[in-house]
């Protein structure tokens, strides 16, 4: 069955056997690791954009946050939809179904591709009008315009990027996963400042270098199932017919699109909010933001190492390993939050200044950064608590615990604190729905052990 493995990949047994052996902080830690860097490789090739585009001028910073709630838009139903197929793969291949697993990830792959080819063309014919929705004043539009386009014509690839990765990442080939986002991120990196300022093509240049880098991800994750080297198999005789199949990864990554969809609606009311005060409060929130989405990026790179062992053990039957591996998970988080709080108050002003040497810029973005800092040692357990419930499949409350945060907590903060404090209260609407997010999820977690993870030993 496994014969077209290349040497040193585990089978479908020997992962069974590990995710279920392993003592949970060497296994957790084993997969966390790659998906960190992937998710730092993510949001710094992200932040790098911002950077290049930042010295452009302070309202093409800003029209990076507007395009970034387009990406938002994107990534919610690319991430959903894998994260919907991941989940119940790694249910799926902890119960030794690998049929399903097989079928799960083929539909899902399909699901994504039709998806992104939407996403593509409606966005193209209502280009200008939903970059107006999503904030954009008018000395920001040529640069939205001529970033957000060929974001557009990327979104296809990048959801058949964000299911490969899942993919990957869900029967446990976690370094896979992180050698496909690596080298495009690498990528972009580099051809920012090239395409930006050496070819002379501004803002869109740096949306040049962020396509070409989700291309190439996707063909080095693809490698993987094209020359057999996965668990799971992508191939057309997987493709279900079943309309209740696509509704139930629909349904499982419903929390997924939820949460990056309340991003996208966050990340517009803050543009509009903040541009009340000027392009360069505007360009101070969009910097701000990215430096605490690095943060935030780790723990969901420490979470997508913690829910396939969940998602494993659960399928398997072993409760008290699920339980262990949320706990460590959650201690090693907020150990991380502490310190990068600790670091990213001492410097905010210089990190500010390093983007956009604004006076303006720097006095906005340093105090928004300031209140993210004190809130920042909770963010661990809140995003943790939401990913147990999805990576095991409670979706009702994984749809509610994911909406708290940009949703939820987010909507009435941005506009009562702006109304009472005006700018200050724009600074202070995400770190207050984060503190608020937390409280919320204690209750639910508490609820989640009592019923669901009882020892079984």
């Amino acid at each position: 069955m496994h014969e077209h493995y290349i040497p040193r990949t585990l089978t479908s047994e020997e992962q069974h056997r590990r995710m279920l052996q392993t003592p949970i902080p060497k296994l957790v830690l084993s997969l966390a690791a790659p998906t960190v860097a992937s998710q730092l490789i993510s949001i710094i090739y992200n932040t790098a954009d911002t950077y290049f585009v930042s010295q452009i001028s302070t309202s093409a910073s800003a029209a990076v946050g507007v395009v970034f709630s387009l990406q938002s838009i994107i990534q919610a139903y690319g991430f959903g939809v894998a994260m919907g197929a991941s989940s119940l793969i790694s249910l799926r291949l902890g119960e030794k179904k690998d049929r399903d697993a097989n079928m799960y990830a083929t539909s899902g792959f399909l699901a994504e591709f039709v998806g992104g080819l939407l996403m593509l063309v409606f966005g193209l014919l209502y280009l200008e009008p939903l970059m107006r929705v999503l904030g954009a004043t008018e000395t920001m539009m040529p640069h939205a315009r001529a970033y957000g386009e060929i974001i557009l014509m990327g979104a296809p690839v990048m959801c058949g990027s964000f299911i490969l990765n899942c993919i990957l990442r869900a029967e446990g080939a976690a370094v896979a996963s992180m050698i496909g986002l690596c080298s495009g991120g690498i990528l972009n990196i580099a051809l920012d400042p090239l395409l930006i300022f050496t070819f002379g093509m501004g803002t869109a240049g740096a949306a040049v270098a962020t396509v070409a880098s989700q291309c190439v991800s996707f063909l080095v994750l693809a490698v993987a199932f094209l020359r057999g080297r996965s668990i799971v198999r992508l191939r057309p005789k997987y493709i279900s017919r079943s309309p209740r199949d696509y509704m139930q990864i629909l349904a499982v990554g419903f929390p997924t699109i939820a949460r990056q969809g309340m991003a996208s609606l966050a990340s517009a009311l803050m543009n509009i909010q903040g541009a009340v005060y000027g392009d360069a409060a505007v360009a101070a929130l969009t910097i701000s933001n990215k430096i605490y989405l690095l943060v935030r990026n780790v723990m969901i790179g420490i979470g997508q190492g913690f829910q396939p062992v969940a998602g494993y053990n659960y399928g398997a039957g072993d409760r008290k390993r699920t339980r262990e591996a949320f706990i460590f998970a959650t201690k090693l988080g907020t150990v991380v939050c502490i310190f990068a709080a600790g670091i990213i108050a001492v410097f905010a002003g210089p990190i500010i200044g390093w983007f956009r040497a604004d006076d303006q810029v720097i006095a906005i973005g340093r105090l928004a950064l300031l209140y993210a800092c004190a809130v920042m040692p909770f963010m661990a357990y809140s995003t943790f608590v939401n990913q147990l419930y999805q990576c095991l499949g409670y979706k009702l409350p994984a749809t509610v615990l994911a909406s708290l945060r940009q949703g939820i907590c987010y909507l009435p903060l941005i506009f009562i604190l702006p109304h009472f404090l005006g700018l200050q209260g724009v600074q202070m609407t995400q770190p207050g729905s984060d503190l608020l997010t937390f409280f919320i999820c204690i209750p639910f977690q508490i609820a989640f052990f009592r019923k669901h993870l009882r020892d079984n030993a």
